[in-house]
């Protein structure tokens, strides 16, 4: 806990004293005029790791007041208090960008504000790599806000959109838009998390479908991800062959995809002319996470010339061997494929049982992407 020392002088009746330690303040009508002097500097600058962790500030205060923060990423407690000392906890999470971030906690009483920064120390990114692999791309989602506190959108020279309403094959509900700016904005960066969102807009429900540019043959395939709930979501996470002309015959590899009438059931599948759902021959593996609609956790898979395998939080549960019969129709998964992340409103699996339209918005969270290959 910091410490500090103060002055008042010129105190006039039902002034308001509200001191946050390490931290600087403005008025929005003139206080007493108030002396702070702070044991840590920059005064006004609440410094922390880029690790998680917290820290606490103490407020001193004559008379009520709240707190706010303008990043949600900046968690605190107590959000209100009273005349005396409270002590105020600040917790922030893993912050893996390598710049630092920053968030502004306001403290109100009445007409009188006082607010602190707080600094979260940008990192050296450390990414854990599965044994015989390096990392070949990544997209860790950290681009920083505008001045302004606009969200920023996914970079435009590694992910393309597929746009329409056309149904997509599956009799889909949702119109798919571009990364845009402004209020339909349906896939954004907030603090380090790629946000795709479906929402309604007048008689529509728009959401997102974005690719690669690049495609791999082979690797190893993750992203960490937290799914939306709702009756009527179908968030994915899948793979599509570079060089497409028809489908099931070149193939698809679904790395994870969930409904949201069953929620928290995960499934990996693959398809190919041998083997798709149309006529009920899909390879496929199902997984139970009890908070996979509430907590991030890492979805991958390994693609080799031998098999394809299915992860959730590094535990193998779907696996698909090569037959080694050189036919296409049961493994055309040797070709170039690239990286697909859509959220999709209805169809023929998401709409089984109906869609619930107070779901929406519907939020699906995408902490990174990352891709490996063989040395």
């Amino acid at each position: 806990m910091f410490h500090f020392q103060f002055s008042i002088f010129n105190f006039q009746l039902l002034a308001l004293l509200l001191v946050i330690i390490a931290c600087g303040g403005n008025t929005d009508a003139p206080p007493p005029a108030v002396a702070v002097e702070l044991s840590v500097a920059p005064a006004g600058t609440l410094t922390v790791a880029s690790a998680a962790g917290s820290r606490y500030i103490t407020v001193t205060a004559n008379t009520e007041w709240s707190l706010t923060a303008d990043r949600d990423w900046c968690a605190f407690t107590p959000y209100m208090g009273y005349a005396g000392q409270t002590p105020v906890k600040i917790t922030t999470p893993d912050w893996y960008g390598d710049h630092p971030r920053t968030a502004t906690l306001t403290f109100r009483a009445g007409a009188f504000t006082h607010s602190c920064t707080v600094v979260q120390e940008g990192s050296e990114l450390t990414i854990e790599t599965p044994q015989g692999y390096v990392l070949v791309w990544h997209d860790e989602f950290d681009s920083p806000r505008s001045p302004s506190g606009a969200a920023a959108l996914p970079d435009a020279n590694s992910w393309w959109y597929e746009t329409g309403d056309s149904g997509w094959g599956n009799n889909e509900l949702q119109n798919y838009i571009p990364a845009i700016s402004g209020a339909d904005t349906c896939a954004a960066l907030y603090d380090g998390i790629l946000r795709i969102t479906a929402k309604k807009r007048g008689n529509q429900v728009l959401s997102v479908r974005m690719n690669t540019v690049e495609g791999w043959l082979y690797g190893y395939f993750e992203a960490r991800i937290k799914l939306p709930g709702g009756r009527g979501t179908w968030p994915a996470f899948w793979m599509m062959p570079q060089n497409f002309t028809a489908w099931p015959d070149d193939g698809e590899i679904d790395i994870m995809e969930e409904v949201g009438y069953r929620p928290n059931y995960v499934l990996s599948t693959i398809h190919c002319k041998a083997y798709y759902h149309g006529a009920g021959t899909q390879k496929s593996g199902e997984r139970y996470v009890a908070t996979a609609e509430t907590a991030f956790h890492v979805y991958a898979l390994e693609w080799t010339p031998d098999h394809i395998r299915g992860f959730v939080d590094g535990e193998n549960y779907f696996t698909f061997p090569n037959d080694r019969q050189g036919n296409r129709n049961t493994w055309p998964f040797n070709a170039p494929f690239y990286l697909k992340l859509n959220l999709a409103w209805g169809g023929n699996w998401g709409g089984a049982e109906g869609v619930d339209e107070a779901a929406l918005p519907a939020r699906y969270e995408i902490d990174y992407v990352r891709v490996f290959q063989k040395e």
